[in-house]
C-alpha cells in the first residue's frame, strides 16, 4: 500500500490542527506555513476531512478550524479514508463481492491479501491523533516550524 501525498499531508494537518486548536481555531494559512503545505492543496484535504466529520469550521474574524470530535476518539485510519477512500492495498472479490471471484475456489492467495487488508485496518485503527500529538509535542515543544525534512 503506497499513501498520497493526499493522506500524508492529511495526516500532518490533522497532528498539527489538535496540537493548535485546543485554544483557538487555526486558520489553513497557519497550519499551511508550519507544515510546508500549499495552502490551496490543504483547503482540499480540510475539506474532505470536513465531509468526513473529524473538522469543523469556525466563522468570524478569529474563525479558523478545529476538531469536529475529541482528539483521542479520532484514529489514524478515520484520516486516512477520509482523504484515500479503503486503505487496501488489493480489493480481492472473493471476499467483498456477491458473485465472488471465478478463481476463489483455489485461490490461497486471497488469505494472504485478506491478512494484509486486516493487519492495515488493525494498525491505523488503534493508532489516535493524541498519541501522534503527544509524540509532536516530545519531539518539538516549542512548536516552531514543524516541516519534516522528508517526503512523508
Amino acid at each position: 500500500m503506497k499513501l498520497s501525498t493526499k493522506g500524508r499531508y492529511g495526516l500532518r494537518a490533522m497532528i498539527d490542527l489538535a496540537r493548535y486548536s485546543e485554544e483557538e481555531p487555526v486558520s489553513i494559512s497557519s497550519i499551511a506555513a508550519r507544515q510546508g503545505i500549499s495552502e490551496r492543496y490543504l483547503e482540499q484535504l480540510v475539506a474532505l476531512m470536513k465531509k468526513a466529520g473529524l473538522v469543523k469550521s469556525i466563522r468570524g474574524a478569529s474563525g479558523g478550524y478545529v476538531l469536529a470530535r475529541n482528539v483521542e476518539d479520532i484514529s489514524v485510519g478515520d484520516v486516512l479514508r477520509s482523504l484515500e477512500g479503503s486503505l487496501e492495498p488489493v480489493k480481492c472479490s472473493a471476499f467483498y463481492s456477491d458473485d465472488g471471484c471465478m478463481a476463489a475456489g483455489g485461490c490461497v492467495t486471497k488469505y494472504v491479501w485478506q491478512k494484509i487488508n486486516d493487519s492495515i485496518n488493525d494498525t491505523v485503527d488503534h493508532m489516535m491523533l493524541d498519541e501522534l500529538v503527544r509524540e509532536s509535542i516530545s519531539l518539538n515543544p516549542d512548536g516552531e516550524l514543524e516541516r519534516p525534512e522528508c517526503e512523508a
